[in-house]
């Protein structure tokens, strides 16, 4: 949501606008901006009140001869290094003072202090005054998203990268966001299969569930089993893809936290005929963790991977978790991550193109107290091989 006003205003020198942080008293002022600017998707005056607060945002004002002139709200998410430009908005009568370049600056700066690589936002096609100012400021187009605003407009998604140039990779694999609790495996293989076979047919949630009912569990510490890696592995490759997993510890998997012995032995027969239907199909099974190199060379050659991650660092949650790694550069992976919170600001958009920095992706990419790292390599039946390593 970007609220650059359109209009011409007699100009001002940039020296006279000022930045900071805003606080509660700010709050009347930013929702007349807010009218003035949008015509819907507004933010209410509950929602600045929360986001003055929030740990996981800040909220900056602009200020001319000290009368609020505009804001910018930029998002942050715990264990990535992705901030998001949730909405930038500059009261009409204060166009052309430059007060939204000062504070297209100020949430840069902002998202560099707290570790961000990249800041990304987006805004309507036909935002021209917008679009110009974050293209002169180095900002690129990644991608659209349909039917984004009220009126169905698409929006444009741009990115500029806060730490210097970084290569255009895997930009193009289509994002699938899970639709149950369970079934983040699934929506990574979608990610993957649609990455690497075109042909595919598009992910949908009958494909979804069906892949779930291949390489599932069958029970976790509640509710239903979410999927096993050498599960996943057959069941891309008896669609054609080739498929290696790499698992820190021997299997069975997944059963410290099952309490029933009857769902612990159900468990480990499901996962027997895993790894018998993977010996059939030649599914390569690494007696150990993925290491970091073979990751990078793996990427480097088109590869995707799905790592088990612990959620605990995003989330705060104690379950199994995968996502889909598809690059990489010095400082980051760069991932899709199925799960998508209804009830969050960000929804999908946020969850597509993640940038984790290496250290983090190290420490969450282990899960439970074994301190298990799981990872299946997904490729091409094509893609050149040697022997059972990419």
């Amino acid at each position: 949501m970007t609220g650059v006003a359109h209009q011409a205003a007699p100009p001002a020198p940039p020296s006279d606008v000022t930045v900071r942080r805003a606080d509660r008293d700010d709050v009347v002022a930013l929702t007349r901006i807010e009218a003035a600017v949008f015509d819907a998707d507004r933010l209410s005056a509950r929602s600045f009140r929360e986001f003055v607060e929030a740990r996981s945002a800040s909220l900056i004002v602009a200020a001319r001869a000290g009368v609020v002139a505009g804001y910018a709200l930029v998002l942050y998410r715990a264990g990535t290094a992705v901030a998001r430009l949730y909405s930038i908005a500059v009261d009409p009568a204060a166009a052309g003072a430059g007060v939204g370049r000062r504070l297209l600056a100020a949430a840069e700066d902002d998202a560099h202090a707290r570790g961000a690589l990249f800041l990304r936002l987006e805004v309507r096609p036909d935002n021209a005054a917008a679009i110009g100012l974050y293209r002169s400021s180095g900002y690129v187009e990644f991608g659209r998203h349909l039917d984004y605003y009220a009126d169905h407009s698409a929006a444009l998604r741009l990115e500029k990268s806060l730490v210097g140039h970084h290569p255009p990779v895997g930009r193009d694999i289509p994002y699938y966001g899970q639709t149950t609790d369970f079934t983040c495996g699934p929506s990574a293989m979608l990610m993957a299969i649609a990455a690497l076979d075109p042909a595919a047919a598009p992910a949908d949630r009958a494909a979804e569930l069906t892949l779930w009912r291949e390489a599932t569990t069958i029970f976790m510490t509640s509710g239903h089993g979410g999927c096993d890696p050498v599960g996943m592995a057959v069941a891309l490759r008896r669609r054609g893809l080739w498929a290696a997993v790499w698992l820190s510890q021997p299997p069975p998997l997944f059963l410290e936290g099952v309490r029933s012995p009857e769902k612990q032995t159900v468990m480990r027969l499901v996962q027997e005929t895993f790894a018998v239907e993977a010996a059939r199909l030649g599914v390569p099974i690494h007696p150990r963790a993925l290491a970091r190199d073979d990751l990078v060379a793996a990427l480097d050659a088109g590869m995707c991977a799905i790592v088990l991650i612990s959620p605990w660092r995003m989330y705060h949650e104690r379950c199994p978790h995968w996502i889909l790694v598809y690059g990489h550069d010095a400082h980051a992976v760069f991932a899709h991550d199925p799960w998508v919170d209804p009830d969050d600001h960000d929804g999908a958009l946020a969850k597509a193109h993640l940038a984790i920095p290496w250290k983090e992706f190290d420490a969450m990419s282990v899960y439970g107290r074994s301190r298990l790292r799981a990872a299946v390599l997904v490729a091409r039946r094509d893609a050149p091989m040697t022997g059972d390593r990419p």
